[in-house]
């Protein structure tokens, strides 16, 4: 899924590249790279979130036994 800083990255190196500015474009393509590492990094959270609230109903079943 393509995030709002892929987006403004991807049109940043197109203004970039328009009037050829090399730095423009650079810094485009920096924010959608950011925009990825952003994206896999809350893909991992959610990860680790759903992990956790796994755990805590596995105990949570435990107790009860």
């Amino acid at each position: 899924m393509v995030n709002k800083d892929e987006i403004k990255g991807k049109l940043t190196e197109i203004k970039g590249k328009i009037t050829n500015d090399k730095s423009e474009e650079l810094k485009g393509k920096a924010q959608q790279e950011y925009g990825k590492i952003r994206e896999q990094v809350e893909e991992g959270a959610d990860v680790a979130a759903k992990k956790g609230d796994d755990l805590v109903d596995d105990w949570k079943k435990e107790d009860k036994k």
